[in-house]
C-alpha cells in the first residue's frame, strides 16, 4: 500500500535519529564529525512534557487539512490544519491529565516520571504518519555520536482515533513491536494479531458493535432494514460484519445498502435519499463518521423524509453537529450506540487551569486559546476574509466563563477511553518495574531495565494488564488486544427548546469469557423511557413480510431476500404450531390437521350409524320389510286353509316369509359400530337367510314344474319325487351347505373390524375386514348360484296354465333379485368407506322387497281384496276356460 511506502520513506528521511537508538550511524551519513542532524523538520500541533519515560498521543484536535500546491521549484509548503474541534482537545488534554495524575501517585511507577508528546493528525492520513514519525523518531535536532543522548522515543502511542489511520500506522510500527493503544478505532480488522501484533484498544471492536446493534434490531422485531455506511474502513468492514450478522444471529435481510461518497457528491446523497424514501423498510442503520454522514442529513431535511427509524453507530451517536432544531423531526427518536460514559474526579479542575505558554511544543494550547476567546496572540494581524481584527490574547482569560463541549463533564466517552488507555500503559510498565530478577517473563527468566526498555518490552506485559478504574470499569485486554466490550444505548429525545438531547436507555455489554469463547451479548433497555417519533408514539414495524401464523408455512418470494415470503397454508394433514415456520409436520396416522391447521386433532370414525339420515332410512327401511313379512305370515296364518295359501305347498311359504324376514333383519348387523360379534355374524346371517329364501323359492319352482308334469300321461311318476319330505330335504341340505361355507370361512379367517385410514386420509372408516376375499365371493357365488337355477326354471315355467300361475311371479321376483345383485358388484367396489356398507345393506334390501312383492302381493291382493275368487272353483275355472 502506498502508505506503508510512505512511511518506510519517513523512517529513512529521519534514519539518523531512528538509528540512535542501538548503533552508531555510519560516518559518511552525517554532516559533521561529532553530531547527527535531521534532515527535516515536520511543522506539528502538539502538546509536551518532559519525563523519565515518554508516551505519544494522537488527536483529531482539528477537522480539516489544506494542503499546499506542490511545484518542487521550491521548498515545499508545510500542510496546515483548520476547524478546531473541542472535544478532540478535551481528549488529548485528558491524557495529560491522566500523566500528571499517575505521577503523582506514590503507588503506581514510583520514582519514575512520565511524559507526554502530543500530536494533532488533523483527521488526515498523511498528517497522522508525520505525527507518527515525529513520535518514534525523536524530535532534537542533533544527537551526540558519543552517548547518543536526547529525548529518548516514545515507549507506546496512545491514539490514533481513526481507524485507517491505525491500520496504516500500525501495520509499520508493528514490525517494531512500537505499542499503540487506540481509545477510537473500531475497524474489526484491527483484531488481527498476525498483523497487527502490537495493536491494542479501549473501545470494543466494530464486530461488538454491530452485535450490539443486531440485539437492538432483535428486540423490537426489525427484521427488514436499510443500511448506510462510510466508504472507509470504519464503514466497509463494519458494513461486511452487519450482513452476515443480521441473517445469521437474528434472520433478518438488508432492504438496501448504500456507500456514502467520499467526496459528497450531491447527486449520489440525492439517489440514496431516494432508495431510503422509496424502500419499505422502516429503520435505517448507519454506520459512518459525522464527516460523511452531514450532506445525507442535509438532503434528508430538505426532503422532508419523515418516518423513518435511525440506528446511528457509535461515530455519530452522540455528536452535537445533529443535535439541532431542525433536525428534530427526522431525527427524533434516534437509537444509537455511544462509547461507555465515565466519571474522573478532578479532570474538571485540570482543564480550568491549564494556560497557554510560548513554548513552540505547546502551540496547540495557544491556538485553544485563540479559539475560546476569538483572540490573538500575534499582535497586529490581520484576518482573512476582511474580518475584524481580533482582540490580542492575554492569557488571564477565564475558562470557568465559558460554556463548550471542552468544559462539558456530562459525556465523557471517548475521553474516558483515553483515560483507560493511559492507565493501561502506566500498569504494564508498573507490572514491568516490578520483576524479579531471574523470575521475568524474558530469556534466561531476565526481567526488562527502565533505562534500556525495548518496545517489544512493554506490548508483552500490556497483554496482561488487568486493573479496576476509579469509576469501577475493569480493564483488560483479550488475546486479539480487544477489551471487554461495553456500550450505552442512546435515545435522541426533544428538548422544550425543540432541541435535541441525548439521553441514555440502556446498555448492552459482552459477558465473560469462559476459556477463550464468548458466552454471549446482553443488552439491557429502558423501553418506558424511549422516545419514539411516530404518531403512535410506539415502535415501528419493519418487515418485509408479516409473520406466517401457525397453520401455515414461510415460502420464499423468488429474487427477494429471504425475509420476504408468502404464508401457504399447510396441506391437509399437515399442521404447523410455531410463528414463521418454513415447513409443516405431518400428524400421525389417527390425527388429522384441525381447521386451522394449527394442531392434530383424532381423525373422524367414520362408520354406517343409527344417528345419521342414510343409518336411519336404511333401519326403517328394515323394520318395516320385517314387520310386512309379519304381516303376510299372519295373513296367510289365518287364511291357511283357503286355496291360494295352500296351493303349492303353504308350508314352503311360511319358510319363505320366515327367511325374508331374517334377510330384512340381518341388517341391522350392518348398522352401528362395527363389533367383533357383528364382523362375523353379518355375513353369516346374510347368506344363510337369501339362501334359505333362494333355496325355497328353487323348491317351490320345481314343484310347480313337477306338478305340471304330473298332469300329463307320461309324467305321473315326478310328483312322488317331490314330496313334502323332499321339499323339506333339499331346502335343508341347500342350506347347510351355504353353513358349511360360512363355518370355513369364519375359521380360517374370520372378519374382524378395522380401522382403514387409506380410503379417506381425514378419516378412519371403521369397517369389518373381509378376512378372506375368498370367503365372501363364495357366500355370494353360491347365492347367485342358486337364484340362477331359480330364474332359469321359472322363466321356463311363465306359461304354464292359471292355475300354476305362480313361476310368473317366480320370474319376475328372480329377475329383480338378479339385477339388483348383478349391480351390487361394482357399486360396492367403488363406494368409499361407510358407503360400501350402505349399497350392501340396500342390496338385502332391495332383493328382499323384490322378493316379498313379487311373491306374496298378488296372493294377498286376492285373499285380501278378492275373497270371491280365493275358492277352488274359481281356480279350475279359470283354468277350463284356458283350456
Amino acid at each position: 500500500m502506498w502508505f506503508v511506502s510512505y512511511l518506510y520513506l519517513s523512517m529513512a528521511w529521519s534514519s539518523s535519529a531512528s538509528l540512535s537508538l542501538s548503533a552508531p550511524p555510519a560516518p559518511g551519513l552525517l554532516p559533521g564529525p561529532s553530531s547527527c542532524r535531521l534532515q527535516g523538520h515536520f511543522q506539528l500541533n502538539g502538546m509536551h512534557q518532559d519525563g523519565d519515560l515518554i508516551v505519544g498521543g494522537l488527536f483529531e484536535v482539528h477537522f480539516l487539512t489544506v494542503f499546499p500546491e506542490l511545484s518542487f521549484t521550491s521548498e515545499p509548503e508545510q500542510p496546515y490544519c483548520q476547524q478546531f474541534d473541542m472535544a478532540s482537545f478535551q481528549q488529548a488534554q485528558t491524557m495529560a491529565f491522566a500523566i500528571d495524575e499517575i505521577n503523582r501517585n506514590p503507588h503506581l511507577l514510583p520514582n519514575v516520571t512520565l511524559g507526554y508528546h502530543l500530536y494533532d493528525n488533523c483527521v488526515k492520513l498523511a498528517v497522522a504518519f508525520r505525527a507518527a514519525t515525529a513520535l518514534i523518531s525523536g524530535t532534537d535536532e542533533a544527537l551526540s555520536t558519543l552517548d547518543c543522548t536526547g529525548s529518548p522515543p516514545v515507549i507506546g502511542i496512545v491514539g490514533d482515533p481513526g481507524s485507517t489511520h491505525s491500520i496504516a500506522i500500525s501495520s509499520v510500527l508493528g514490525l517494531f513491536r512500537v505499542p499503540m493503544v487506540s481509545y477510537f478505532a473500531t475497524c474489526s480488522c484491527l483484531s488481527n494479531q498476525q498483523q497487527y501484533p502490537s495493536f491494542f484498544r479501549t473501545i470494543p471492536s466494530d464486530v461488538f458493535q454491530v452485535r450490539a446493534i443486531v440485539q437492538i434490531l432483535k428486540r423490537f422485531s426489525w427484521t427488514w432494514v436499510g443500511l448506510i455506511y462510510s466508504d472507509d474502513d470504519y464503514g466497509i468492514h463494519a458494513a461486511l460484519a452487519f450482513h452476515q450478522d443480521l441473517q445469521g444471529q437474528f434472520g433478518g435481510c438488508v432492504a438496501y445498502s448504500e456507500i456514502l461518497p467520499r467526496d459528497n457528491n450531491c447527486r449520489d446523497v440525492a439517489r440514496i435519499v431516494g432508495v431510503i424514501r422509496a424502500s419499505t423498510a422502516m429503520v435505517v442503520v448507519v454506520i459512518s463518521t459525522e464527516a460523511y454522514l452531514l450532506p445525507l442529513m442535509d438532503e434528508v431535511a430538505q426532503r422532508n423524509v419523515t418516518g423513518r427509524q435511525w440506528i446511528a453507530s457509535e461515530a455519530w451517536a452522540t455528536s452535537p453537529i445533529f443535535l439541532t432544531p431542525h433536525l428534530l423531526p427526522f431525527l427524533g427518536g434516534t437509537l444509537g450506540l455511544a462509547i461507555r460514559r465515565g466519571e474522573i474526579q478532578g479532570l474538571r479542575d485540570f482543564l480550568l487551569n491549564i494556560r497557554p505558554d510560548r513554548d513552540p511544543k505547546n502551540n496547540i494550547v495557544r491556538t485553544f486559546w485563540e479559539e475560546m476567546f476569538e483572540c490573538t496572540f500575534d499582535s497586529g494581524s490581520t484576518q482573512p476574509n476582511g474580518e475584524r481584527e481580533r482582540k490580542v490574547c492575554t492569557g488571564a482569560e477565564d475558562l470557568r466563563s465559558m460554556d463548550t463541549a471542552y468544559t462539558d463533564m456530562s459525556e465523557l466517552r471517548a475521553s474516558y477511553n483515553v483515560y483507560k488507555a493511559v492507565y493501561a500503559l502506566a500498569h504494564a510498565l508498573h507490572d514491568l518495574m516490578q520483576c524479579e530478577e531471574g523470575k521475568g517473563p524474558f530469556i534466561s527468566h531476565s526481567c526488562a531495565s527502565i533505562h534500556s526498555l525495548q518496545p517489544w518490552q512493554v506490548v508483552h506485559y500490556l497483554q496482561n494488564v488487568n486493573f479496576t478504574t476509579g469509576f469501577g470499569d475493569h480493564v483488560s485486554f483479550d488475546k486479539n488486544g480487544d477489551a471487554l466490550a461495553i456500550y450505552d444505548v442512546m435515545n435522541w429525545q426533544p428538548n422544550p427548546d425543540g432541541s435535541i438531547r441525548v439521553h441514555t436507555v440502556g446498555v448492552v455489554y459482552e459477558t465473560a469469557q469462559a476459556g477463550d469463547v464468548l458466552t454471549g451479548d446482553v443488552l439491557t433497555l429502558e423501553e418506558g423511557a424511549l422516545y419514539w417519533n411516530f404518531k403512535s408514539k410506539k415502535p415501528p414495524r419493519s418487515v418485509c413480510s408479516e409473520s406466517c401464523p401457525p397453520g401455515t408455512r414461510r415460502a420464499r418470494r423468488k429474487g427477494l431476500p429471504i425475509c420476504c415470503f408468502d404464508c401457504l397454508p399447510c396441506a391437509d394433514g399437515e399442521f404447523n404450531n410455531v410463528t414463521d415456520s418454513i415447513e409443516c409436520t405431518t400428524c400421525p396416522e389417527e390425527f388429522w390437521s384441525s381447521p386451522d391447521k394449527d394442531r392434530c386433532v383424532p381423525k373422524e370414525l367414520e362408520f354406517l350409524s343409527y344417528e345419521e339420515p342414510l343409518g336411519i332410512s336404511l333401519t326403517v327401511a328394515s323394520l318395516l320389510g320385517s314387520c310386512f313379512c309379519t304381516g303376510v305370515l299372519g295373513v296367510f296364518a289365518h287364511y291357511r286353509h283357503t286355496p291360494v295359501v295352500r296351493a303349492n305347498n303353504s308350508e314352503l311359504s311360511f319358510l319363505l316369509l320366515l327367511s325374508l324376514k331374517l334377510c330384512f333383519l340381518c341388517t341391522l348387523l350392518f348398522i352401528g359400530q362395527p363389533q367383533q360379534w357383528t364382523c362375523r355374524l353379518r355375513h353369516a346371517a346374510f347368506g344363510i337367510s337369501f339362501v334359505l329364501s333362494v333355496s325355497s323359492i328353487l323348491v317351490k319352482t320345481m314343484v310347480v314344474v313337477a306338478v305340471f308334469k304330473s298332469s300329463r300321461p307320461e309324467g305321473q311318476s315326478a310328483l312322488k319325487w317331490f314330496g313334502v319330505p323332499q321339499q323339506r330335504g333339499t331346502v335343508l341340505a341347500l342350506t347347510a351347505l351355504q353353513i358349511a361355507i360360512c363355518v370355513v370361512w369364519l375359521a380360517m379367517a374370520s372378519p374382524t373390524p378395522l380401522k382403514n385410514t387409506h380410503y379417506i386420509s381425514s378419516k378412519i372408516v371403521y369397517e369389518c375386514a373381509m378376512g378372506s376375499v375368498l370367503g365372501f365371493a363364495t357366500l355370494l357365488g353360491y347365492i347367485g348360484l342358486l337364484a340362477a337355477v331359480s330364474f332359469l326354471l321359472a322363466f321356463l315355467a311363465r306359461n304354464l296354465p292359471d292355475n300354476f300361475n305362480e313361476a310368473k311371479f317366480i320370474t319376475f321376483s328372480m329377475l329383480i333379485f338378479c339385477a339388483v345383485w348383478i349391480t351390487f358388484v361394482p357399486a360396492y367396489i367403488s363406494s368409499p368407506g361407510k358407503y360400501s356398507v350402505a349399497v350392501e345393506v340396500f342390496a338385502i334390501l332391495a332383493s328382499s322387497f323384490g322378493l316379498l312383492l313379487a311373491i306374496f302381493a298378488p296372493k294377498c291382493y286376492i285373499i285380501l281384496l278378492h275373497p270371491e275368487r280365493n275358492t277352488k272353483k274359481a281356480i279350475m275355472g279359470r283354468a277350463r276356460e284356458k283350456k
